[in-house]
């Protein structure tokens, strides 16, 4: 009887209070919003948004962050994949690449800022030897106005998702067999990949490129610390006219958001048409006999573009470690002349209070996600049948709506019921976020248990919940606790949800990390990322060494 519930909670959890929010979004753009005087329907917020100086220039940027960042991720995936499947480098690149999904990206933000900062590591290795510098030169290279070092944060962080998220999809198309049947009809191994495998591989993995476009089109956290000011995307100007004192704001901010909303599906719809030239492109090629067998060079661009992506990040988070420690650190110095815990015994006292409201957020929407996740793939095994394709719509539906889009009218929604900046509100809307990667993390291994472990356990008198609870879930512990750690580092990660809903009286650590990025402290700054990026490790850790030390003793009971 509890199992039934789980796919109507699910489905409630993640469509409702988008629906809800789009809607609390839309009356207010259009002028109605009674508790704050707007008693009848205006386009006045939508021209006053429309003569907002740089407007056009922030959805420009928006819209090009969320096409040029999804586009060169999966050319670089696909160029990897294509060329290096199946090989020993394969395997290593994909265990270097996995833990880098628990990164936060607005760690990964501040570590590359870091990096490329004319003050940062990479101007501090190359200097005064190669260039020269005995100042940091006068560049603009962190918050350009192109938002080029915007884009390559995004970039270098949605490269692993992309690839576990196409990792995940090979099993299903038979990809092995196929490119041993294209590789004896004479295609490279590229080219043999595109034609044959791509086609299926990129139908199961098209609702997570969406996700990847819609998130690069509206991120707030990464555009904060790594995008351009003046103007700024368009999502950040939204966020600060959300913030302003002035109760009237939130008309053209709401405004603002479905400009974002429109900015997202023209992102799309351009993505449907390119998708749609590409097929066509591929198509071309394949009947004219295109087989390309000297890719090697093509090879090493997407093995070079994949290690230096990691590279990137792994340095970054060095840097971030190294600063927070860092004592006088005059440039060019490679390294600073002292190392002190100084910097984390100053900001420990206000550490604490962020740290517990992170813990505690991100727990309780990783154990609720982790319970529904689980009723939901129960009632699969009731009726037999998996979710089809427009249930799987429920599960990105979260991830494909720009955040600003729904937040704006969830945060009205909450304001008006009294319940903003509570504790149950702020874990609600984190549970909306985690449930997707959740349940994402855990139903394929959920689907390849072999369930005559079940049928041997009801033979002999079993119960269905004591088979769960004795059989199942201790096989499946490893991959339970791997979703849950997922789970928590989304939450580790959420900025905007925990900004708007938590109205400035329940910060985390990445809340608070990322307001001090127009601080310009790096030595605090690094404390809080590097704290931010600790918190995920740690539940990574924690789902990996648990199942070990249980069945250190039983180790064919790995599943």
């Amino acid at each position: 009887m509890l199992t039934r519930l789980g796919p109507p909670l699910a489905m409630a959890l993640l469509a409702g209070p988008i629906l809800l929010g789009l809607a609390g979004t839309m009356l207010p753009a259009f002028g109605y919003l009674p508790a704050l005087g707007g008693a009848e329907f205006t386009l006045a917020p939508t021209r006053q948004l429309f003569a907002e100086p740089g407007i056009w220039m922030s959805s420009i940027i928006s819209l090009a962050s969320g096409l040029v960042t999804t586009a060169v991720a999966l050319i670089v995936v696909i160029l990897f994949v294509a060329g290096w499947s199946g090989t020993r480098i394969f395997a290593r690149v994909q265990h270097l690449i996995s833990p880098l999904l628990s990164v936060p990206h607005a760690a990964a933000a501040f570590g590359l800022a870091f990096l490329i900062a004319p003050s940062g590591m990479i101007a501090r290795l190359i200097s005064p030897g190669l260039t020269g510098w005995q100042r940091p030169p006068d560049l603009l290279i962190v918050n350009d106005p192109m938002g080029f070092s915007m884009m390559a944060g995004l970039i270098v962080k949605e490269i692993p998702f992309l690839l576990l998220i196409t990792l995940a999809a090979l099993p299903q198309v038979d990809a092995t067999r196929t490119r041993a049947l294209t590789t004896s009809l004479g295609y490279g191994k590229i080219a043999g990949f595109l034609f044959g495998s791509w086609p299926l591989v990129y139908r199961q993995i098209r609702l997570a490129v969406f996700a990847v476009i819609a998130f690069a089109t509206s991120v707030v956290d990464v555009a904060a610390i790594l995008g351009p000011t003046a103007p700024a995307p368009l999502a950040v100007r939204l966020t600060q006219w959300m913030q302003d004192p002035d109760l009237s704001m939130r008309f053209f901010a709401s405004a603002g958001a479905v400009l974002q909303l429109a900015v997202t599906a023209a992102a799309l719809l351009i993505w449907i048409g390119f998708e749609r030239l590409g097929a066509a492109i591929r198509d071309r090629a394949c009947g004219a006999g295109w087989r390309w067998r000297r890719d090697a060079w093509l090879r090493r661009i997407g093995l070079t573009a994949m290690l230096l992506a990691a590279a990137i990040i792994f340095a970054g988070l060095a840097t971030l470690c190294l600063w927070s420690f860092a004592g006088l650190w005059p440039f060019p110095d490679v390294l600073p002349e002292t190392l002190s815990a100084k910097t984390w015994m100053k900001t420990a006292p206000r550490i604490g209070e962020p740290l517990v409201t992170t813990f505690i957020v991100a727990g309780i929407a990783t154990l609720l996600a982790v319970l529904l996740s689980t009723l939901c793939l129960m009632r699969e095994n009731e009726t037999g049948r998996t979710g089809r394709r427009w249930a799987l719509l429920f599960i990105y539906l979260p991830l494909i709506v720009p955040q600003v889009a729904f937040l704006f009218g969830l945060q009205l929604l909450f304001v008006l019921t009294g319940t903003i900046a509570s504790l149950p509100a702020l874990v609600f809307v984190h549970l909306i976020f985690v449930m997707p990667y959740v349940f994402l993390s855990l139903s394929d291994p959920w689907r390849a248990y072999d369930r005559r472990y079940e049928a041997i356990a009801a033979g002999l008198g079993k119960r269905r919940w004591t088979t769960l609870l004795g059989v199942r879930l201790p096989m499946l512990m490893r991959a339970v606790l791997t979703a849950a750690a997922v789970g928590f580092a989304v939450s580790v990660g959420l900025y905007l949800p925990t900004v708007l809903i938590g109205a400035g009286r329940l910060d985390t650590i990445t809340t608070d990390a990322v307001a001090l990025a127009s601080g310009g402290n790096r030595r605090v700054i690094g404390v809080y990322a590097f704290l931010q990026m600790l918190l995920p490790a740690l539940g990574f850790l924690v789902a990996t060494l648990l199942p070990a030390l249980i069945f250190r003793h039983r180790r064919a009971m790995h599943a």
